[in-house]
Formats: structure tokens, sequence, C-alpha cells
């Protein structure tokens, strides 16, 4: 079953409404959706090496946009829409240090936390709830979902065939590691 969503992916990867999907999918993840467009880059990178700076591109375009929406969402509707959010995902009993931290060390948290599986709309919400500057919030979004996309898609562009039967072969167990990725970004957040 892994095997066929897998060969799945990979066809709808090499479809011409592939990049659209993957542009709404980066917009939608840093804004309110849990999934990381890592699902859709990966596999079309690998379906499309000669792509993956396009894609790579598509991803920190669409992701910097989608951060701003978050960050209009924590900063002008913090109390309509983003509390319940974060109250979703139970951090609201994280989120009034979190605040805090973000007057000392917010240049900081954006640039690691957006290299990292926790959740990046966290980051977008919290930076918009906090106040903090606009434009250094944007640039470092630039820089860091940028470096991240960028070096998954060169990853996948010079490995690429390699990185594939590596990914054939080893199916499952690259499954279960994106999957734990996914769920310990989220107990990182919860627990920190």
């Amino acid at each position: 079953m892994l095997r066929s969503l897998y060969a799945r992916t990979l066809a709808l990867a090499g479809s011409p409404r592939a990049p659209w999907w993957l542009a709404v999918v980066s917009f939608a993840e840093s804004s309110f959706f849990p999934i990381p467009p890592d699902v859709l880059l990966v596999p079309m990178c690998l379906a499309r090496p000669d792509r993956a700076w396009r894609f790579a591109a598509i991803c920190t375009i669409a992701s910097v946009i989608g951060g701003a929406v978050g960050y209009l969402i924590g900063y002008a509707v913090f109390d309509q829409l983003a509390r319940p959010i974060i109250a979703l995902y139970g951090y609201a009993d994280k989120f009034a240090a979190f605040q805090a931290m973000y007057a000392e060390w917010g240049l900081w948290i954006i640039l690691i936390k957006g290299l990292t599986p926790i959740p990046y709309k966290i980051v977008t919400i919290a930076s918009g709830a906090a106040g903090f500057d606009f434009w250094v919030f944007m640039l470092a979004s630039i820089v860091t979902r940028g470096g991240r996309f960028f070096l998954v898609a060169g990853l996948l562009h010079f490995m690429g065939d390699w990185a594939r039967d590596f990914i054939e072969r080893r199916l499952t167990l690259i499954t279960v590691l994106v999957a734990a990725g996914i769920i310990g970004g989220f107990a990182a957040l919860k627990f920190l």
C-alpha cells in the first residue's frame, strides 16, 4: 500500500498542476495547515530534478507569503482566530512564555525554528501576536525558509537517482522517520 501511494505521489509530482499544489500547501503550512510542503517538494524534486531550484523557489515564496498571513492572524485577530488555533494544537499554556521570549530572542527563534520540523505557523502567529518587527520577520522568513527548501532541493538535485533508489529501498523507514519528525516537532513545541 505504501509503495502504491509513493508511486502515485511521484506520478502526481510530475503533473503540470503540481507546482500550484506545492504553492498552496507551502502557503497554508505557514499560516494554518499542519502538513509541511516537503511531502510534495521531495517527490517533485525526485520526479523532476532539473526543476528542483524552481520548486524550492515556489516553496519559499509561498511560505513567506503564508507567513505574512500567519503574522497578520497573530497581530490583528489574535483573540478571534489565533487563540483558538493555538488551543487546538495544545499550546495555550506555553504561549505566554513564548511571547516573553520573543522580546529578547525573536530573530533567533524565527531563524532556528524555520529550519526545523516544528510547525512554522506557530512562529508566524507568535511573531504577530508578540508585535515583532514585521520587516525583520519577513527577512528572517526569507532566509530561513529559503535555506530549508533550497537545501532539500539541492540535495535531491545533486543526488536525484541515488536519493530515489535510497527512498524506494527504504520507503517504510523513510515514512516512519518523516512521521516521527512531524510528531517530534509538535512534541518539542509542547514540552519546550
